[in-house]
């Protein structure tokens, strides 16, 4: 039999890709110049320039990537640099409705107007308030005003002196009394008393009764003309009012028009409070009896405080559009609140106690929000849709939605919206927002898928320090040396899981830097050394690293059992990962497989009993198929075997062991053993071929741990797939045990080559006739399975010839 090529362990060069320092020529990176932080977002920036521009509605950005946190600052810098070229978006203010005060008016002003408008109205109040009483304290005024009450005065005097004179010729005396007038007789001028009058003769007192009767007729009249008289005596007093009021107030209001003479909605406004002045000068003036009234307040407001000009959201002419991120979107803090003052057990407001929204401060611009804290706001979501659809802000109070209070409340107009919504989320979110939500489409047209990783090519790694040098800068972190560069790219391109990559997660890189400077600082140093990263490195890890620790100390104490030399049939050392927040480390775990005759049926005991998720079924099932195709020939398998993770007490998921049960599968049949100072990982295909898997560099280093706690051999290594052997970033005691030889990883593209390294024995090839050489694992795999094939048909014929 020839014999076969045994895979040789990778050589140390390709276990770390490490950083070309002659492309990095600067003492330090305070050298570097800044790069813009969207460098290698080239697809995700053309999306946002796509997005930005074009202005037909529902093209609002969604951007999407690995760490959204970390896209904030690339977006807002894009965004920023955009708008400065853009027009700045108008002013808005709300205006008190004389006319129906629950429903103030929104005003558009013209750029950076607003506040001008609202210090002419203020102004304006506290120079009426000035004008106003010394008008009314005029001479001009108070003579008028004495002529009216004199006239009123006079024209009752002559009523009552007319009916007196005539009572006196008839001997009757009027008489004022506490409940009125009344009218009695007199003789010798002297009113005649009831007993007197009862004395008199009768035609004498039915005469006085006659006459009495026609006098109380003609003082009814008289007593009926005095409410006339005194509404006209007031109407008298409010035209004065008026007129007083007209010459006090015009040229102020002249003066403010003056200021705004090219904004006709301002002239009208100035109209309306003039008018509404000169109806209600009584908040002005002092309260004259029978003067104006001062009707119409504001519920609990001083009475000037319905001229003022509630200033929502103002822009300088010459600032571009507004770029606003809101990092609490509440449904208040995002469509505006209109807030409430509690006054005698109730809660009144007015046009004054309209805050705006973000939405209100973005109008014309832009808007980022999170699109996970959107989606966790009660309300938010759905206010946010109804503001997009309807193309202006509405204000809504999660109050009133719920109906949990009754309050005063306003109705304010809404005002037009024109925002660019960017929402952030991660490429899940996206996904299934895109699959749940029907409106989503409609709303957010435009994806920005930002990349994770830049590649690796030539230029990239100098880019990419000037890109360190920019974080470190606006974090204001000491500057890096080059070794130190060098060793932060080496760990960008482990953060990215690939040798070939650099990762564009520019929030944990700089958590890096800082926690690197914090460690030159320590040691009074005026840069940041290659020693403050790996140093930095090794403390995030250590922090992170308790429950890795204590699973290694379970193995090493053999509380979960792990060998790392000797051989066992039908048990190989799997690799997992534990991925726990931002930590991820690797653990091994004993696999296990036990054959016997059977029906063809391979037994995963994870999934039988509801460990095992459909990814590792998937890969066991996988195992069915390649046995099927490689030794089933015309006959069906006979085979029934189990396959475990020993020691597994949670769930199990994931297809990247399913190479190491087939390797303890085929031992079981083959009755061969595997060598147990290897670990192995990779997926497999029903061709046998070893397939990539995710966390190659931390399973690894899993393993090597344990090997290297208990001494390392020189024999000990790990299997993993030939296609991740690009991706190998390890740690550099890993690397140096791998050159000095007393650890080895191997590139494994088929099932047969890590059988061979497994096993130590030729695994074998079929011939024409499908046959496999004798002594080679796969002619003793199919000699067993050709066994198990007689018993069980041995078997049934017993079981057939027993029944009969």
């Amino acid at each position: 039999m020839t014999a076969e090529p045994v895979v040789q362990p990778l050589p140390p060069e390709r276990l770390i890709r490490h950083c070309d320092m002659s492309a990095l020529r600067f003492a330090t990176t305070a050298e570097l110049d800044d790069i813009d932080l969207m460098v290698g977002q080239e697809r995700a920036g053309a999306a946002i320039a796509f997005g930005t521009e074009v202005s037909a509605p529902g093209f609002n950005l969604f951007v999407v990537g690995a760490t959204p946190d970390s896209l904030d600052e690339a977006v807002t810098g894009l965004l920023e640099a955009r708008a400065k070229a853009a027009p700045a978006p108008s002013d808005w203010v709300y205006l008190n409705n004389f006319a129906t005060p629950h429903r103030p008016i929104a005003l558009a002003l013209p750029p950076g107007r607003g506040p001008a408008f609202r210090d002419a109205m203020r102004e304006l109040v506290q120079d009426l308030k000035a004008a106003l009483p010394k008008a009314f304290e005029a001479d001009d005024f108070q003579s008028r005003h004495a002529a009216i009450e004199q006239a009123f005065k006079e024209t009752q005097e002559t009523a009552f002196k007319a009916l007196q004179e005539e009572a006196n010729a008839a001997n009757v005396a009027v008489i004022r009394t506490p409940f009125g007038f009344t009218l009695a007789p007199i003789k010798d001028g002297e009113v005649v008393r009831p007993e007197q009058f009862n004395e008199l003769p009768e035609e004498e007192k039915a005469h006085l009764r006659e006459v009495i009767q026609a006098l109380e007729k003609k003082l009814e009249a008289v007593l009926r003309s005095v409410p006339a008289w005194e509404k006209e005596r007031r109407a008298d007093l409010r035209k004065l009012g008026r007129e007083t009021a007209e010459v006090a107030v015009g040229h102020l209001i002249e003066e403010t028009r003056a200021g705004f003479a090219d904004l006709p909605e301002v002239l009208a406004h100035l109209e309306a409070v003039q008018a509404d002045l000169v109806e209600n000068v009584g908040l002005f003036a002092p309260q004259q009896d029978g003067g104006p009234g001062a009707d119409g307040d504001l519920a609990g407001a001083a009475p000037t405080d319905r001229y003022e000009v509630n200033l929502l959201v103002t822009q300088s002419a010459g600032q571009g559009a507004p770029v606003v991120q809101e990092l609490h979107p509440s449904l208040g803090n995002l469509v505006g609140r209109i807030e409430h003052i509690p006054r005698q057990g109730a809660l009144i407001t007015d046009f004054r106690l309209i805050k705006p929204g973000a939405l209100h401060r973005a109008n014309g611009g832009y808007l980022l929000l999170d699109a996970r804290a959107v989606l966790g706001e009660p309300f938010t979501w759905t206010a946010l849709k109804r503001a997009l659809r309807a193309g202006e802000i509405r204000i809504e109070s999660a109050v009133d939605l719920l109906s949990l209070t009754s309050t005063i409340s306003l109705e304010p107009d809404p005002i037009p919206l024109a925002v660019k919504v960017v929402l952030l989320g991660e490429r899940m979110l996206y996904y299934l927002l895109a699959a749940v939500d029907p409106d989503f489409r409609e709303h957010f047209k435009v994806l920005a898928d930002f990349d994770d990783s830049l590649d690796r090519v030539e230029g990239s790694e100098a880019l990419y320090a000037r890109l360190v040098a920019t974080v470190g800068r606006r974090k204001g972190l000491l500057p890096l040396e080059p070794g130190a560069v060098g060793r932060v790219l080496e760990r960008a391109a482990r953060l990215a899981g690939d040798a070939a990559k650099l990762t564009l997660a520019v929030e944990e890189v700089g958590d890096l830097l800082v926690e690197a400077a914090y460690w030159a600082k320590r040691d009074e140093a005026l840069t940041i050394r290659a020693a403050d990263v790996e140093r930095a490195i090794a403390e995030q890890v250590r922090r992170a690293s308790r429950i890795r620790d204590r699973v290694a100390e379970s193995i090493l104490r053999e509380i979960a059992l792990i060998d790392t030399d000797g051989a066992a049939v039908g048990q190989v050392n799997g690799l997992s990962v534990m991925d726990l927040g931002d930590f991820m480390f690797g653990r091994p775990t004993r696999i296990t497989a036990r054959v016997s005759p059977g029906a063809g049926k391979v037994v995963d005991i994870e999934r039988e009993v509801e460990l095992g998720g459909p990814l590792h079924s998937k890969g066991v099932l996988i195992l069915s198929g390649f046995l099927s195709g490689r030794f089933a020939g015309d006959a069906p398998v006979s085979l029934l075997a189990s396959l475990v993770f020993e020691q597994s007490y949670g769930g199990v998921d994931g297809d990247s062991a399913s190479s190491a049960e087939l390797y303890a599968l085929l031992s079981a049949l083959a009755e061969v053993p595997l060598r147990q100072d290897l670990a192995v990982t990779g997926s497999v295909n029903q061709h046998g071929q070893v397939q990539a898997i995710g966390g190659a560099n931390e399973k690894i280093e899993g393993f090597f741990d344990i090997c290297n706690a208990r001494g390392l051999t020189g024999s000990q290594g790990v299997l993993v797939p030939a296609a991740n052997v690009q991706h190998l970033m390890l740690r550099d005691d890993v690397v140096e045990a791998c050159a000095a030889g007393r650890f080895a990883v191997y590139g494994i593209a088929t099932i047969d080559e890590g059988l061979a390294l497994m096993t130590g024995r030729p695994v074998g090839a079929a011939d024409a006739d499908g046959s496999f050489p004798e002594g080679s694992v796969n002619r003793l795999v199919a000699d067993r399975l050709k066994a198990f094939g007689r018993a069980r048909r041995a078997m049934e014929g017993r079981s057939e010839g027993g029944g009969a």
